[in-house]
């Protein structure tokens, strides 16, 4: 890692991502996920990634945090590294995605 380059994404579990939520830590949480995946499952307090989520993204500091979340965890790490390519320094990718969620943290949330 050079001094210009930000730091790699952070992999994150999902027991961490609920203890994050629950302290209601500051952060941008985004889906990447499909409409029609969210429309099965979602983990509350996560916004669709979308046209008009991206635009305002790419407006936040690049020290925001950003916690990233799909299915299993490897579209997210893609959009985390994206944004880490436009120069954000904090983001996270939620390793196992709303998969490992539903089988750790919330039952209630489908499996698919």
């Amino acid at each position: 890692m050079t001094a210009q380059e930000p730091p790699p994404v952070r992999q994150i579990r999902v027991e961490e991502l609920k203890a994050m939520l629950d302290a209601g830590t500051p952060m941008e949480f985004i889906d990447v996920r499909t409409p029609e995946e969210v429309a099965i499952a979602t983990i509350p307090g996560a916004t669709l990634l979308d046209d008009t989520t991206l635009t305002r993204l790419y407006a936040l500091p690049a020290d925001t945090l950003l916690v990233f979340h799909c299915h299993h965890g490897m579209r997210s790490q893609d959009a985390a590294q994206h944004f880490r390519g436009r120069g954000f320094r904090n983001l996270c990718n939620v390793a196992g995605g709303i998969d490992a969620w539903s089988m750790l943290i919330d039952d209630a949330v489908p499996r698919y």
